[in-house]
């Protein structure tokens, strides 16, 4: 048998003009067997045009999830209540460096059923009253927590020397801001608030909260019934917790159990098992926003900021303490009271105006 010239194009055996119709050896319907097509097409153009679209393809789904994720900022921000609770007023305190917040935990009992009313020994009451209230500075000189009695005796504008709640009972959360402005020095930049609903279904988004129980610890009043041990409160339990008066203390001994508390929870909402699950994440998100009150100029940023910073000076970075009682006492219409140690309290309100860390000597536990 004659031998066939070599093809022109390299790695061919044989020209496809000189085997117009196929053989033995070609495709009688113009296809390649070494890829591509009988006229020279290139076998790999379509591997390439698949290697095109993914940039396109990726270019979408980065699209897609920046649009969810700016969506969903927004969406959980128009969630936050909101009131008007930060304003000027003559003689206000300054503009001071850092920022600080007001946090304050209120006995409103909106949200609660019926039945969780009963559960958790709320009572009926309308409207909302203080039940704890923080201030929270962070800035160059450190995170500072500090906890204001609620049994305070201070200037209250126009109202005369009561109670620090009695500010809120009075006038709401503008009066308590510009109450706590006055009596520590410190400009209050933003404010949030959380009521006893909003309390439990957080506690319960995030499946309860670790705590170690030293005695048994029972409160009719606060719905509280606790045996010693460590274990997972939920958030019935949790509010009894943070609740209740019936030690020897009283409100100071509370104070210490939300501080510790509020550590623990921050804690927990800023791990993983939390965030990185969306059995738990989003409904945290979803409780948190509609749950706290915040002033008009107040973003779901800056709730995440504060809560950062809780997270951090809870869990050691930063100082907790209490503002230093100077003494107690008692006056008509008032009921028993407790102050501020006049000194002291000046040198911890004045390193947190300045933006200083605060001296050891005034930090209380």
């Amino acid at each position: 048998m004659a031998r066939r010239p070599a093809s022109s194009q390299a790695g061919r055996p044989y020209d496809h003009e000189q085997d117009p119709y196929g053989d033995a050896y070609g495709d009688p319907y113009g296809r390649d067997p070494y890829g591509g097509d009988a006229y020279g097409g290139d076998p790999y153009a379509g591997r390439r045009r698949r290697r095109r679209r993914w940039p396109r393809v990726l270019a979408v789904l980065l699209a897609l999830l920046l649009v969810s994720v700016v969506g969903g900022y927004f969406y959980l921000d128009s969630r936050l209540k909101r009131e008007t609770v930060l304003e000027d007023y003559a003689g206000r305190v300054a503009d001071t460096p850092g920022t600080n917040w007001l946090i304050v935990g209120s006995d409103s009992r909106e949200g609660l059923t019926r039945d969780q009313k009963r559960r958790f020994a709320t009572g009926d009451a309308q409207g909302r009253r203080t039940d704890s209230m923080m201030l929270l500075h962070y800035g160059d000189g450190g995170t500072t927590l500090v906890s204001l009695p609620r049994d305070s005796y201070v200037e209250i504008p126009g109202r005369g020397r009561n109670k620090l709640n009695a500010a809120f009972a009075f006038g709401g959360p503008k009066l308590l801001v510009r109450t706590v402005e006055q009596a520590t020095g410190v400009r209050i930049d933003h404010y949030a608030e959380i009521g006893f609903g909003g309390f439990v279904g957080v506690v319960d988004a995030i499946g309860g909260v670790d705590m170690c129980i030293k005695e048994p610890m029972r409160d009719r009043k606060a719905g509280l019934n606790l045996q010693p041990g460590c274990q997972t409160l939920d958030g019935g339990q949790a509010l009894g917790y943070v609740r209740t008066r019936a030690s020897a203390r009283a409100d100071l001994d509370r104070i210490d159990r939300q501080r510790q508390f509020f550590g623990a929870l921050m804690k927990k909402s800023a791990s993983p098992g939390v965030l990185l699950n969306p059995f738990r994440s989003v409904p945290l998100a979803l409780n948190a926003t509609s749950n706290f009150l915040v002033d008009d100029d107040d973003h779901l940023l800056d709730l995440v900021r504060m809560m950062w910073a809780m997270r951090g000076v809870t869990g050691g970075d930063g100082v907790t303490t209490t503002v230093p009682i100077g003494g107690a006492g008692s006056a008509a219409g008032v009921g028993a009271y407790i102050t501020w140690h006049r000194t002291k309290a000046a040198q911890l309100f004045d390193a947190l105006k300045q933006d200083r860390p605060v001296p050891s000597d005034v930090i209380t536990k």
